[in-house]
């Protein structure tokens, strides 16, 4: 894949989120690649003087690879749009509402994706009582990366102590869902196709595919592609393409599910619409397996970006 001539990238790392130092690995990957493509890459650490240094930076084209609050939730994506600096991944509604937990699931639930039962609490009815039967699953409503996740399982007679912490930093609203039991499943969308589908297994030692499961070194082994019937895999691919259509995403998302086999329910936890770039990441995996190399699937990421999103 070639450059575009004198094509100037800034890609957008780091930032103001507790998903920073994920977004500086991602940022770092994806430079390099682009840089083995002949791009002028310059490295741009998100903080409050964004707008600033983009204005002395010049870039044609920002390759966001931020996670969390500000990079990945439609703040980053409006200052591009009033700058008219074409970038990758979602738009501002788009990425606003799929980082929006509970609002993204009305949206997908109304276009006929299986979703878990639950509602929206404050964090301090959540630390008094259990707010839903147990066992049930409490997580900031817009947070990324399982940060702030946990599982009340049956024999908790408490909520989570945590919640009360004086340092708690993911804000005052929590997403309360029942939970689902099963095999932990992801696929994702790059344009308008949907690629393979990947069993994620949170190594022995983890409750689930948390945080560290998903960037620590032997944290989980990602099963590609997933064992699964040949009918629920292509249900899967199905119900993220139609996540990805119904809340507006462009570029590449990743849709995750849990699915209980003994059951037969499949449930859609969420979209991602600005998923992770860094050596253990699942859409690198995914496109991997659809025949892409990492480099080829940055590169066609900075083709693919532009204002209006």
């Amino acid at each position: 894949m070639a450059a575009r001539r004198l094509s100037h990238v800034a890609v957008l790392l780091g930032g103001l989120s507790a998903e920073r130092k994920v977004s500086l690995d991602s940022g770092a990957a994806c430079a390099e690649a682009l840089e083995s493509l002949g791009y002028r890459v310059t490295r741009v650490d998100a903080g409050r003087d964004l707008g600033q240094r983009l204005a002395e930076v010049k870039p044609e084209v920002c390759f966001n690879a931020l996670h969390g609050r500000w990079g990945e939730d439609g703040c980053v994506q409006g200052l591009l749009e009033l700058m008219r600096i074409p970038y990758t991944h979602s738009g501002v509604l788009a990425s606003a509402l799929a980082m929006h937990k509970e609002r993204a699931k009305r949206v997908m639930h109304a276009a006929g994706i299986p979703v878990a039962d639950g509602k929206v609490v404050r964090r301090s009815e959540a630390a008094r009582d259990h707010v839903l039967p147990r066992p049930y699953v409490l997580k900031p409503v817009a947070e990324g990366s399982s940060v702030g996740v946990y599982i009340v399982r049956e024999d908790h007679a408490h909520p989570p102590q945590e919640l009360t912490d004086p340092g708690w930093a993911f804000g005052d609203w929590l997403l309360a869902e029942r939970y689902v039991a099963g095999k932990e499943l992801t696929c994702a969308v790059m344009g308008d196709r949907a690629l393979g589908v990947t069993e994620i297994v949170p190594d022995a030692t983890l409750r689930f595919y948390n945080y560290e499961a998903k960037y620590a070194d032997g944290g989980s082994v990602h099963i590609l592609p997933a064992r699964l019937s040949p009918n629920v895999y292509e249900l899967v691919q199905k119900l993220t393409l139609t996540a990805h259509k119904a809340l507006g995403c462009r570029g590449v998302s990743r849709a995750d599910f849990r699915y209980d086999d003994s059951a037969g329910e499949l449930v859609c936890l969420e979209v991602n619409t600005q998923p992770g770039m860094t050596a253990t990441s699942l859409v690198p995996e995914l496109a991997a397996h659809a025949g892409m190399t990492f480099t080829e699937l940055v590169g066609w990421m900075v083709e693919e970006a532009s204002c209006d999103r």
